[in-house]
Formats: C-alpha cells, structure tokens, sequence
C-alpha cells in the first residue's frame, strides 16, 4: 500500500507492506486524515520526542532510523477483521477511533510509531473495542475533526469552570478553535480570542468568540479587562481586601499557541488569580519567571489529549451542527500532496486545516 513517510527528517511517498488485524483488531481504509499541529512539530523536532519519552517509563519511543507514518486525526472505513473480534460493523461502515491500539502490552499510541501505522496510509489498524460509528451521514473528511474537537473539550472540561469567569484564549490555530467551540458549548461569555492572522481571527467569530483582537494592533490582556468588569453589584460585595484590588472578573486563559516564550507572556499579562490552561504544544525548552506566578498566585494547568467520554461527545458535536467543525477545512490533499501541505500549513491565512486522503 502507499503512504506518506516520515523518514530521514522528510515527508516521503512510497510503498509498504499492508497491516494485518491481529486479535481484537480491525482493518481499515483511511479516508480522510487532518494534519495536526503536533505533526508539524513531530516532523521538527523528533528527536526531541524521543528524548522527552524517557521520563515515561514504558513507553516506546520512536526509532528515527526507522519509518514512521503519521496521522492521528481519522475518518475510516471497516474492511475486514482479525481474530478474536464480534464483527459489530459491517464492511463499509464509516468509524473513527481513539488514536490508540488495545495491545497485550498495554495501550500503543497511533501515528508516532514505528509499528502502528497512522492514517497517512491508504490502510491501518484500529482496536474493535475503541471504534465508534460515524452518524447521521456524516462527512468522512468533517468526522476526522473529532480528534481536534476532542482537545479543546479536554482543556475546557479541565480548566474547572465554576461560573462567572471570563475566558481569553490565546492563538486561534484549529486547537485554540476547538477551546472557543467547547467554551461556546459551555456557555461561558463572552470569549474573547486573540490571533494575528486575520483569517483565525474571522474563524474564531464563526466558531464562537465574541471578541477577536489582533496583538499587532490591540494588548490582548487590556480588551479581556474591558471586558471582564465587575458590576456594581459585584464590587460591593466583595471583602474589604479584595477592594483593593482591580475590579476583574476571574481570568481564564488558555495558551493555545506552543512556542517558546508565550507562557512568559501569559504570566506578565494575566491578571491575579488567573487560571492558566495550557493546551499548546512546545517542543522546546522555554523559560518562564515563578515569582510572576507567586505574586499572581496563578494557578497553571498543563492538558493532554481527551477522555475516550469525550472523544465520543465531540463527534456527537460535529455529527448534530453543533460545531460547525467543517469551518476549519481549508484544503484536502491525496498522500502526494502531504509534504507540500506541511510546508503550506505555515501560513495561516492561507491554510488552518488539511485533510489528507489517501485513496486519492
């Protein structure tokens, strides 16, 4: 079968032997894929991976002087089954899945491995006990946004909304997007959002934000206080200390961005008693300054992934127009189209989300 390798630093095209299901498992053909942000970093900074999965007893880190295929953001189509498996869905029936395989060993991640092909490939393997059908007819290429959608869910379901707060999300690439429709969902306003690219800034209004600000023009943190006032009813009631103090809603702040220093930003710019969601990937080191955070008393929380709860919530989202996720899709590419849609996807009025398909 082809697939899109990543190998010797590259994103190559070439030929490779098909899976075969072992028990529990089920052959797949992918249909539609989304290039994650984490792809992009994956592809710079492997090594890197590799160095950090040594604080992770037990898991296997990738073997660079191997392939690996990436692709964890799904839509596919059942073809056959291994041994071991009830045969739920019939051959045909669109799925997705949790970016992970069920194993003897324990649980295999998809798409960052040398031996658990990710959907770059015209064909994978899925665990049968993970697969949820895709319904209500629903596009293969707006399903495999489920896994995106899934983070940003994640990281509102984890920033513990109490009520009240007034959210400022950092970065409106597809995760800052997916925290903006989760935080919609929740009923939390008004959101506001803060992107340079005038493109993101637009989606981030389709998708939920009632204030967008560009940081060329506007101090992000300055339009959130215009915006997170307090009523009179609020000032008053509060104790005679906290008088003191701005008269600001609670802050909640999600760094949605991943390089180096914004976490930094987030700390000089955030109001005391903050809460800090921090949903964007850096793969470098970074450095921030703790008596900021002392003196704020903010409160940092880091976010990973999603529950497999969650997962199936955010295609539940997609599939009934809640999300409109199909927003986010800029261009689709077959596997000979990968390598210019990672060089491609560094502009972000051009591209924001790219579906890879490979049976294109």
């Amino acid at each position: 079968m082809r697939a899109a390798i990543f190998r010797n630093g590259e994103i190559v095209v070439d030929e490779m032997p098909e899976p075969k299901p072992g028990p529990g498992m089920v052959l797949v053909k992918s249909l539609a894929c989304g290039i994650c942000g984490s792809d992009l970093h994956a592809r710079k900074h492997a090594h890197r991976m590799v160095e950090l999965a040594k604080h992770f007893p037990g898991r296997k880190p990738m073997d660079l002087s191997r392939d690996v295929v990436f692709g964890h953001e799904f839509c596919c189509e059942v073809l056959d089954y291994g041994p071991g498996t009830t045969q739920k869905f019939k051959p045909g029936t669109k799925v997705c899945s949790l970016p992970a395989l069920l194993t003897t060993e324990g649980p295999q991640g998809i798409g960052y491995s040398n031996d658990n092909v990710g959907a770059y490939a015209e064909r994978m393997l899925l665990s049968e006990a993970l697969l949820l059908e895709v319904p209500n007819g629903l596009a293969a290429e707006h399903a495999a946004l489920t896994e995106p959608l899934a983070v940003g869910v994640h990281a509102v379901a984890k920033a513990n909304i109490k009520g009240g707060e007034v959210p400022l999300v950092i970065g409106c690439g597809p995760v800052g997007l997916a925290v903006i429709a989760a935080l919609k969902i929740r009923g939390l306003h008004p959101i506001v959002a803060a992107d340079y690219s005038p493109a993101r800034r637009a989606l981030a209004e389709k998708l939920g934000a009632d204030v967008v600000v560009d940081p060329a023009r506007t101090q992000p943190y300055a339009t959130w206080a215009e915006h997170a006032q307090m009523s009179p009813e609020e000032k008053a009631a509060r104790p005679p200390l906290q008088a003191l103090l701005p008269a600001l809603k609670p802050a909640l702040i999600f760094e949605c961005v991943g390089v180096p220093g914004l976490i930094q930003q987030v700390f000089e710019g955030a109001p005391r008693d903050a809460r800090i969601v921090v949903v964007g990937v850096c793969m470098e080191t970074d450095r921030s300054e703790p008596m900021l955070g002392i003196l704020k008393e903010l409160n940092v929380q880091y976010v990973l992934g999603y529950t497999p709860e969650e997962f199936a919530y955010s295609l539940r989202l997609i599939a009934e127009g809640q999300v409109d996720a199909a927003s986010m899709v800029t261009a689709s590419v077959g596997i000979d189209g990968v390598a210019k849609a990672f060089a491609d996807l560094a502009n972000p009025e051009a591209h924001t989300k790219i579906i890879v398909e490979p049976w294109r």
